[in-house]
């Protein structure tokens, strides 16, 4: 998501609490918003597949492997 999104984000938040939105800014709000949480998760997800934790006995476990859905190449 790039900043001018975020910054709309913001600058429409600001407004409601000053003075409101019109119904139209409401859904550019709401759909900037779950934008916003959709990168969120995506970057979240992709940090937790490149996660690979060493056992005990020395193996190493891939959890984007294992977890997230990522197949062996």
């Amino acid at each position: 998501m790039d900043t001018q999104k975020i910054d709309r984000i913001n600058e429409l938040y600001h407004k409601s609490k000053s003075v409101g939105l019109t119904e139209e800014e409401k859904k550019e709000q709401a759909a900037l918003r779950q934008e916003y949480l959709a990168a969120i998760r995506g970057s979240l997800r992709n940090n937790l597949n490149n996660i690979s934790i060493v056992e005990k006995d020395g193996s190493i476990t891939d959890l984007g492997k294992k977890y997230g859905g990522i197949k062996e190449v």
